[in-house]
């Protein structure tokens, strides 16, 4: 489904989340959206990620998370460290007017207004898992584009091999940045082949509607075939690097989060399991699937590493 955008209708009202969980719950009692799931495969993939004849191969067809689950219970550290705090504290946060830097190997450096960066694309919709390392889950409805194409657009080096992202520092609006919990402002990084991947999203919006602030606003990635915490929220710098770039849990915490971060059930975080899962509105807990279920589109990209080690 593309989204366009009517500069006369804020994003915010064009589709409620009742009216938009109701429409699929129609389609799918029609028999118009597939609903069954496909036995497991090699990869261990228990959803197809993209029901028949679908335009976009990367859906997943699981039923979207409830929209006041996906909104209240958050990581988001700058805001607090309880599931909560980023729906409370985050309410006044500003987003715009809004500009990131697009920096390091790139033949066109250039500081962008967000709605610039953006520019006339189509908005995609996806419906991706989303794992987090405590070991809880979501399905969310992302809207986006393709951070692939975006980046291209300024020209990267054959010097550029990372792509690294940071964080507005604002402790006025952060209350979490005025504690030490992390060496602020956060910091992700991928590989160049990693942000390249067409799985790999910058989002604007989530359920029909802007991304709300404690999601992210107002542009956050996800990379859904990695734990939550790669996907960085609130984005003011992408920076092209030769080097691998230094991030924040990993310089908190090295033996608890690696670079790479990809799910994989067969390797415990050093104070939980993380082969099963519980997803949010969910009692019942099941089985984490390798690169979060997304292994027959991204397992090629890790071809002869060692994923124990390369956590």
């Amino acid at each position: 489904m593309l989204i366009r955008r009517n500069p006369a209708i804020p994003e915010r009202e064009v589709t409620r989340p009742d009216l938009y969980l109701g429409r699929r719950a129609f389609l799918r009692s029609a028999g118009l959206v597939a609903g069954a799931a496909l036995a497991p495969t090699l990869a261990c993939r228990a959803e197809s990620p993209a029901s028949e004849g679908d335009p976009d191969p990367f859906h997943t067809r699981e039923e979207p998370t409830p929209f006041e689950d996906a909104t209240r219970y958050n990581n988001f550290y700058e805001f607090g460290t309880d599931k909560t705090d980023p729906q409370r504290y985050a309410q006044h946060f500003r987003t715009r007017p809004w500009t990131v830097e697009i920096a390091g190997e790139v033949a066109k450096p250039a500081r962008v207004d967000l709605d610039d960066l953006l520019g006339p694309h189509p908005i995609e919709e996806r419906i991706y898992r989303l794992r987090c390392v405590e070991a809880w889950s979501m399905v969310i409805p992302w809207r986006g584009i393709e951070l692939g194409p975006l980046l291209k657009r300024f020209e990267p080096t054959s010097k550029a091999r990372f792509v690294a992202f940071e964080t507005l520092y604002d402790p006025e609006q952060m209350p979490g940045q005025r504690r030490s919990i992390l060496d602020w402002p956060y910091t992700e990084g991928l590989r160049i082949d990693e942000a390249m991947h067409p799985l790999t999203l910058l989002a604007t919006g989530m359920y029909g509607r802007d991304l709300p602030n404690q999601n992210g606003a107002p542009l956050r990635l996800v990379v859904p075939w990695k734990y939550g915490f790669k996907s960085i929220k609130s984005i003011v710098t992408i920076r092209l690097t030769e080097r691998r770039p230094p991030t924040s849990w990993n310089l908190s915490a090295p033996r608890e989060y690696g670079f790479y971060s990809n799910v994989n059930p067969d390797v415990d975080h050093p104070r939980w399991s993380q082969s099963r899962e519980r997803r949010i509105g969910e009692l019942r807990k099941r089985r984490t699937l390798p690169f979060n279920g997304y292994a027959d589109q991204v397992a090629q990209l890790y071809a002869g590493m060692d994923l124990r080690k390369n956590f």
